[in-house]
């Protein structure tokens, strides 16, 4: 017997919009708490012992439903933004993206093709039963045939009785079933499907676990966007300030023009850094958009701050075990290869013999007169004889296959170790780093005030003034980096040990 041995691989790439580089995160007024900074214990959120298994859903639930549509190029259906800023917190920016998000609306299809696939290979170990009905009406020339009169004369009918026209008017109803008793190639491709509608399902929360760290980056890198705008807004406020100050004094004849030109420039700089903080919010705000799936000019009104908290400790190997448990991609690995093994024993299991059954039964007759049952029932036992060669091929693919995945979920889990270990050091050193700039910005501002009573004074000049205001609003500039890489560290940790979408709130301290 020959069994065809069909594979169906659907493979649900994540395709992630792009993380945003430059630090962030607005200023938060909490003293950080110290942290351990040795490996193996570093900070991490992973799951508490006692609920490593699910968090809360990712997300709030909400949904958001365009006002108007328009028809754009070929006829393509263009949502418009709703009027007025759209309040938008952490959660329901996930909410939005993993309802909307074009990669994760793939991979919900991806999953419906490969349920639809299972049917099929389940329907081959199900009992196929049909039913049929006609009616036929039919008109036959013997003579045509080769029903002759000389020939009927011979048999001792009289031939000018005996036509040669003949209708057969019949009528026919039955019920058929077959039935594949014994199979076990074609039960372990069942099983395998089973495994392999598995494997899509863990490719698609790969998906959204990606999503969920998407969507938390962007919104991060908006928050900071819009703490460095401020931040620019009010260094230039503050420049103008000392720019008037610097001009009357000029007009008053108690200063000089080159204090009024170096505050000019300054103020004129600081505006400049205004400017270039407002495009680049706009510019991420779209990103977080397409990101999320809404109108590219949708304004946002992000209702949530910047958190900052640190993260219990755990030891590196407890945070390793949560990763093996919960990482969707390794999990997918290990599925895989357990399908191709499904596979394996079904190219084996063809040199099995297999049993089937198949008949009919119902009624047949001629049309208005009698009818009369019929039926058939029939088994047949197949034995493979001659197909050595391409049993033994198609095992060594399959056995490729299985070595391949074995390589690659051994390789991924040396890579899970390594990215576990650097995502520590990164939440460690941002940790200090966030610390070491709420103590600069503090310093800068205690100086840009002394410095300020001094060229008031008419002690120093305006450059003791502008050198010190740009020490502050690099200081600044910094912890809104630092803060933004703290957070981002703490979701790439928990992206690293498989749990962001249950538990990014954790990690960010929500």
């Amino acid at each position: 017997m020959t069994v065809t041995l069909q594979r169906h691989r659907f493979s649900s790439a994540v395709a992630l919009a792009a993380v945003l580089a430059t630090g962030h995160a607005l200023p938060a007024q909490q003293t950080p708490v110290s942290a351990t900074a040795s490996l193996p214990s570093a900070p991490s959120a992973v799951l508490a012992l006692e609920d490593t298994t699910q968090g809360r859903p990712a997300g709030s639930g909400m949904i958001f439903t365009a006002p108007s549509k328009t028809m754009g190029p070929g006829g393509i259906i263009v949502e418009l933004p709703k009027d007025g800023p759209l309040p938008l917190s952490l959660d329901d920016a996930i909410s939005f993206g993993l309802e909307r998000n074009l990669r994760i609306k793939y991979d919900r299809a991806n999953q419906r093709t490969v349920r639809g696939d299972q049917y099929t290979v389940i329907n081959a170990l199900l009992p196929s039963l049909s039913v049929t009905a006609q009616s036929s009406a039919q008109q036959i020339n013997l003579a045509a045939l080769g029903f002759k009169s000389s020939l009927i004369a011979q048999f001792g009918f009289d031939p000018s009785q005996f036509p040669t026209i003949v209708k057969v008017n019949t009528t026919q109803a039955q019920i058929n079933a077959d039935q594949t008793v014994f199979d076990l190639s074609a039960y372990e491709l069942y099983r395998g499907a089973k495994r392999e509608a598995a494997v899509v399902d863990l490719n698609t929360l790969n998906g959204r676990g990606n999503l969920v760290l998407a969507v938390s980056t962007a919104y991060l890198k908006v928050l900071a966007d819009q703490a460095t705008l401020t931040n620019a807004q009010a260094e230039e406020e503050s420049a103008k300030t000392l720019f008037e100050q610097a001009t009357d004094r000029l007009k008053a004849g108690v200063g000089i023009r080159l204090d009024a030109l170096r505050a000019q420039v300054e103020y004129q700089q600081r505006d400049q850094s205004s400017i270039s903080a407002a495009t680049q919010l706009a510019e991420d705000t779209i990103q977080l958009n397409r990101i999320m799936g809404l109108p590219a000019g949708q304004q946002l009104q992000l209702t949530d701050t910047a958190p900052f908290q640190q993260l219990a400790d755990m030891d590196l190997d407890q945070a390793k075990a949560t990763a093996y448990q919960h990482r969707k991609d390794f999990l997918s690995l290990q599925a895989e290869a357990d399908v191709y093994g499904r596979e394996l024993r079904a190219v084996k299991y063809q040199r099995l013999p297999t049993l089937a059954f198949n008949g009919f039964y119902g009624v047949l007759g001629e049309t208005g007169g009698l009818y009369h049952g019929v039926f058939t029932a029939q088994g047949s036992l197949k034995f493979p004889i001659f197909r050595e060669a391409a049993q033994r091929g198609e095992e060594q693919q399959v056995s490729a296959q299985i070595t391949n995945l074995r390589q690659r979920e051994a390789d991924l889990r040396v890579a899970i170790d390594s990215q576990i270990r650097s995502a520590m050091l990164d939440v460690n050193a941002a940790n200090e780093l966030v610390k070491v700039a709420q103590s600069n910005v503090e310093l800068a501002k205690q100086e840009l005030s002394d410095v300020r009573d001094r060229f008031t004074a008419g002690v120093d000049t305006n450059l003791e003034v502008v050198d010190a205001q740009a020490t502050v609003t690099g200081a600044n500039a910094q912890l809104v980096s630092a803060l933004y890489q703290y957070n981002v560290a703490k979701l790439q940790l928990a992206r690293n040990t498989g749990v962001v979408e249950t538990r990014y709130r954790t990690y960010l301290g929500k």
